[in-house]
């Protein structure tokens, strides 16, 4: 068993369709579907674990075929329009599985014999002879579904998309059992991040739990010293230590500040691991110099680790933003914490990063650390992670919510650019978008969004509309 949050597979539901009155009248028509619809099998198995409903040909096999997609709770239905048949064998499946609806329409060669055809060979081929009949259906009876034409053997392009839709299904299912961690608090005053925790749980099936500054500094107080220097070791591995900087809030990297970020990664580790957490959402003001605000100040790191194995960390207690670095994490895309910096007006890019825990995968060199003698608007002082992204195109998803309560994404592709950024530990990058920076930043805004975002690196826009079809979300996409 792979136990990489990133690898665990969707549940993927197939079955075809042929007309039973066709057997007789035509011998060998029945083994070739058959035949056809193992090879779409074999195929979708690659992307996930599959539960065949059959060739159904009967109103009975397809109540069957629908229960036994249900029972196995699939996340996507792959509908095989093997040859013509009647679309009442297709609602009765998708009614009971419950699961977003692909409809394939596979023609097994490329181009008939028309001098030679027979009508066997014909229905052999007319997979889509039903598929507009099933999109009347499926209309009429308010299932969404999706479509998927092309050849069944040698077709690239078509079965792109259907991998495409196996991934998306993917990061689907890992937002619907997902575990999110809030802990703490949202940073005070920041009503754009307040979550409804309902409305979460309601429309994506996440569960989200509570978490107190306790259960973290429990985990840090228990951490050994063997444990923290073997983590002491993997920051070493995978960091530099920053060179001076002119910022007068930047100070030397001492070795009791390194062990002090090592000691409260060890306590996330555990709290990550003792609570099944897929992501966390995080932000404690502290008091003082009080234990909590110590503990506070010193996750970053830690954090970062947490994010670059598949655990996103999300800061200022942005739930929905961890949200969104999930989705993009899952699709292998990073999905760093991230918002709008700064605009350049000259170059034509907007900066776009933040202090607090970067998604290590993508950064472009190896991260850095630079020790800050405060972080501003909190409390607390310590290390943090400076990088930018990989340079190429890049991908922003933020997930927001409307005034009637519903969850929205917004999606916007870009590039990250080459050259000069802020060294003052945090996380930025040139991102230019289609846009000019001014529309971009002004449209971007008027989709009410909230202001983190998570950023990747690749163009996964159509990835992301595929997850937010799969999630009943809506999304907008800027570019």
């Amino acid at each position: 068993m792979n136990n990489d949050p990133r690898m665990r597979s969707p549940h993927l539901g197939v079955f075809a369709i042929g007309l039973a009155v066709y057997w007789p009248q035509f011998e060998s028509l029945e083994g070739r579907l058959r035949g056809y619809l193992a090879s779409v099998e074999e195929r979708l198995a690659a992307w996930g674990e599959v539960t065949s409903g059959g060739l159904v040909d009967a109103p009975e096999q397809a109540r069957h075929a629908g229960a036994r997609l249900a029972q196995a709770q699939v996340d996507l239905v792959f509908v095989y329009t093997a040859t013509y048949a009647t679309s009442s064998l297709v609602l009765p499946v998708v009614q009971q599985a419950k699961a977003p609806v692909i409809v394939l329409n596979l023609q097994p060669v490329a181009a008939l014999d028309y001098a030679a055809i027979t009508t066997e060979e014909w229905l052999a081929n007319c997979s889509a002879c039903c598929v507009p009949e099933i999109g009347g259906a499926l209309t009429r009876s308010s299932i969404p579904y999706k479509v998927v034409s092309g050849a069944l053997f040698e077709d690239a392009r078509a079965w792109g998309e259907i991998a495409a839709w196996c991934q998306a299904a993917r990061a689907a299912r890992a937002v619907r059992e997902a575990r999110i961690g809030f802990l703490g608090h949202t940073y005070p005053g920041m009503l754009d991040l307040y979550s409804d925790f309902t409305a979460v749980s309601g429309q994506l099936g996440s569960h989200i739990e509570v978490l107190e500054m306790d259960d973290l500094v429990a985990r840090v107080r228990a951490a050994s010293e063997r444990q923290v220097q073997e983590k002491i070791d993997e920051i070493h591995a995978l960091f530099d230590v920053a060179e001076s900087s002119t910022d007068p809030i930047a100070a030397p990297l001492e070795p009791e500040d390194l062990a002090w970020s090592a000691r409260v990664a060890v306590g996330l580790d555990a709290l990550a691991a003792d609570f099944d957490l897929s992501a966390l959402a995080y932000y404690y003001r502290g008091l003082e110099g009080n234990e909590n605000e110590q503990v506070t100040a010193g996750m970053i790191v830690g954090n970062s680790l947490l994010t670059a194995r598949g655990i996103p960390c999300s800061g200022e207690g942005d739930l929905k933003n961890a949200l969104a670095m999930l989705i993009m994490d899952r699709l292998g895309t990073g999905g760093s914490y991230t918002e709008l910096y700064a605009m350049d007006l000259a170059e034509q890019f907007v900066l776009m990063g933040h202090d607090g825990p970067g998604h290590l995968a993508i950064s472009d060199e190896r991260p850095v650390l630079r020790k800050l003698k405060l972080y501003h608007g909190k409390r607390g002082f310590g290390v943090s992670v400076e990088f930018k992204v990989k340079l190429g195109p890049t991908t922003i998803l933020g997930l927001t919510q409307r005034a009637d309560g519903r969850l929205k994404l917004l999606v916007a592709e870009g590039e990250s650019l080459p050259g000069p950024t802020f060294r003052i530990g945090n996380t930025n990058s040139r991102i230019r978008f289609p846009l000019d920076p001014a529309t971009f930043v002004t449209r971007w805004s008027e989709e009410g969004p909230t202001h983190h975002c998570a950023l990747g690196v690749g163009a996964v826009g159509e990835q992301l509309r595929r997850v937010g079809s799969l999630l009943d979300v809506p999304t907008v996409s800027l570019t």
